[in-house]
């Protein structure tokens, strides 16, 4: 049994010390190659990507900074806008109410208005029909004298008549 067969089973697995025929120099190489040219590669590459995500992180720091600005000054003039709103519709409540008692109030008036205007149109319309009726009683009075008045005055009554009337009309 020779030393690189040493382990071998047959077919199986085993260990080969042979150092040409197993390739450990070039596999050496190839590590050490590794070792010293990696680190400088990679570590280029790992420090742009770091350069890039740290760059990254600051713009999403301060744009997060001038998003909580903009939020903070937006609920501020939320809160504004809501504080006038609300006074807005206080003073149109006010306003509201204010104008209803004002219409409220020319409602009265003019319903006194109207009232007044009804009596006095009542009363003149009473005074009215009071002359009306007198004119009438008086026209009356007058067609039942002068139909009487043939009947009753005879000759020496009338002539009795038109002398106190002449009387009268010499003294007045």
């Amino acid at each position: 049994m020779t030393l690189p067969t040493l382990f071998a089973n047959h077919g199986g697995f085993g260990l080969n010390f042979d150092l040409f025929e197993t390739n450990i120099v070039n596999l050496a190489i190839v590590i050490f190659g590794l070792y010293k040219f990696l680190p400088n590669f990679l570590g280029g590459i790992l420090e742009r990507r770091r350069a890039i995500i740290l760059a990254d992180l600051k713009d999403a720091e301060e744009r997060l900074a001038g998003a909580t600005t903009s939020l903070a000054q937006a609920q501020k003039d939320l809160a504004e806008a809501q504080q006038k709103a609300d006074e807005i519709r206080a003073n149109g409540k006010a306003r509201a109410e204010a104008i209803r008692l004002e219409s409220e109030a020319r409602t009265i008036e003019e319903m006194a208005r109207l009232k007044q205007g009804a009596v006095a149109d009542l009363d003149a319309e009473a005074a009215r029909v009071s002359n009306q009726l007198r004119r009438e009683a008086a026209r009356l009075a007058i067609e039942n004298a002068l139909a009487a008045l043939p009947a009753r005055l005879n000759e020496q009554s009338q002539a009795q008549l038109v002398n106190q009337s002449i009387q009268n009309l010499g003294n007045a």
